[in-house]
Parts: C-alpha cells; structure tokens; sequence
C-alpha cells in the first residue's frame, strides 16, 4: 500500500511484492518464525491508519523530510497519500505492540512522529499502544551512494551505477565499484568531511566482513584505491552469491509462497485485531455484531 503513493505498473507490482518476500526469505528471515505477509492483505492496517489520521496534525506531516523530498521529484502526482504516508507507517508499527524498529537514520523521524502520534493517543484514552523505539546501527544505519557520496543509496535512484542491487551479477557489481567516486589523496581512511567516498566504502566492507573501520584503515595502509576498490567489489559478490541463490530457488514456487504469504495473513490479522479492538472500544466505536 506504500508503494502506490507513486504510479505503478499493476503487473510489475504484483512481480515486485514477490520478488521483495523471496528475497526476505533469502536474506535469513526464516518464516517458520517470522511471519511475513502483504500489508494489503490485513485490512486493520488502513483501519489503525484512519484513526491515526485523526490523530495526527498537518504540521506534522508538513515537517517530514522524506515528503518534501519525493515531493520535489513527484511533483505531477503530490497525492493525499503520500503525505499522510508516515500514519500509515505509524499503524504498521503500532498494531504489533512494537518495542524495537530496526531503521536507517534516514527514517528515524518517522519513529519520532509514531511515538508522538502514540503518546497522544494513549494520554487521551489511556495505556493502548506500545511507545516502540527505534533501533538505529551504530555501522551501517545510512549507506550512502556510489556515483554520490553525499546522499544515502536509494532504491529509487535514476542513476544505476549509484546503487547496488541484491540480484545485481557478479559483473555488474565490479563495474559499479571499480566507477565509484572515491577522493582525493591516497589514504584509504574514513573521514565522511574530507573522504565521504572512501568511508562509505569501508564502511560497506566493514559491514561485509565484521571487521572494524580501524582494523580495515591499518590494513589498507599503502594500498592504492584500484585494490581497496576490488577487493571490496569481491567481498559484495561473495557475500551476495548464495542470497541470490536461494533467491532463484524459491522465487517461483509459487505454492510455496502464496502458503508463507496465507499463513503470514492469518497470524497477523489475529494479533494485530486485539491491538485494533482496543483502539476502537476506547475510542467508543460501537462493538461488531
């Protein structure tokens, strides 16, 4: 449901949502213990989201980033849902009792606004929602562009040597990292001022390979760009091999995923509707009959 906020190809979408789950589950999410579902699949997401709006002021909403930056690049198409966007991010939080959400630095307003939004709501009605916290990484938290290294990769990006992608070959990923902007002088060291390319590779590596920014800095000492760059192409691929896979084996079974996709459907609709009940009999809607 975030998704159209911008205009999409309803059958890339229908493409996209599943290449995004089997990648999901690529990536480690195991879905014997997590549960993973389409938003658009438990109507109590944009049943929480309408409350919230009511809940929420136009001020803030007029202060987040994020819509002032998609804004500017969709401006033919600045519709009520890409600005009340961030509620239905909070609903998406707020259902499951939330503790932790694991974020980019990037997104951390919008924890702030759903934290706001909850403690609003409980100091009206009472002890409803949780007050989730965000879970920010000390490496790692805003991983920034190839070509740009002063603005974050994005997904969204026109430029496709600016961003890697999990399904991108082994080919694709030299390249783009043999072509990143690196910086003047020779030192491989991290300095996001001064060096804003070479740190958001080390950083990248440091990610990759669990070693820390200042063991990658001493071993680097002496060794030229061309090297540093190779080597950390290398480790993407390495890394990024068996995800994609595991990607190519499960992506078409399309049982297999339309099962995760059920069971994950009915576990969250159960526990995300006691959440929801709560919200409506304090806020005195009548009961189902």
């Amino acid at each position: 449901m975030h998704a159209i906020t911008t205009k999409q190809d309803p059958h890339l979408l229908v493409k996209r949502t599943y290449d995004c789950m089997a990648m999901y589950i690529a990536s480690g999410i195991d879905p014997q213990i997590n549960f993973l579902f389409c938003q658009s699949h438990v109507p109590q997401h944009t049943e929480l989201a309408w409350i919230l709006n009511c809940h929420t002021y136009i001020g803030e909403l007029n202060r987040m980033t994020q819509f002032k930056d998609k804004a500017k690049r969709h401006a033919t198409n600045i519709n009520v849902g890409l600005f009340s966007y961030p509620t239905l991010m909070a609903a998406d939080i707020l259902l499951y009792n939330t503790n932790l959400v694991p974020v980019g630095e990037d997104q951390k307003q919008h924890i702030e606004l759903t934290r706001n939004i909850a403690m609003r709501f409980n100091n009206i009605y009472g002890d409803i929602f949780t007050i989730p916290e965000p879970y920010i990484t000390k490496i790692g938290s805003r991983i920034m562009g190839l070509q740009d290294p002063t603005r974050k990769m994005s997904k969204s990006d026109t430029n496709s040597n600016n961003v890697i992608y999990l399904l991108d070959t082994p080919d694709i990923i030299l390249n783009k990292l043999k072509r990143a902007v690196t910086d003047s002088g020779k030192e491989i060291i991290a300095d996001k001022e001064k060096k804003p390319g070479v740190t958001n590779l080390l950083q990248i590596m440091s990610l990759l390979t669990d070693k820390s920014i200042q063991e990658l800095e001493q071993y680097y000492v002496g060794i030229g760009y061309g090297k540093f760059k190779n080597d950390v192409a290398d480790t993407l691929i390495n890394f990024l091999s068996p995800i994609q896979k595991y990607f190519q084996e499960i992506r078409n079974d399309k049982n297999f995923m339309d099962n995760i996709l059920k069971h994950g459907a009915i576990k969250a609709r159960e526990r995300s509707q006691k959440v929801l009940k709560k919200v409506y009999d304090a806020i005195g809607f009548l009961p189902q009959i």
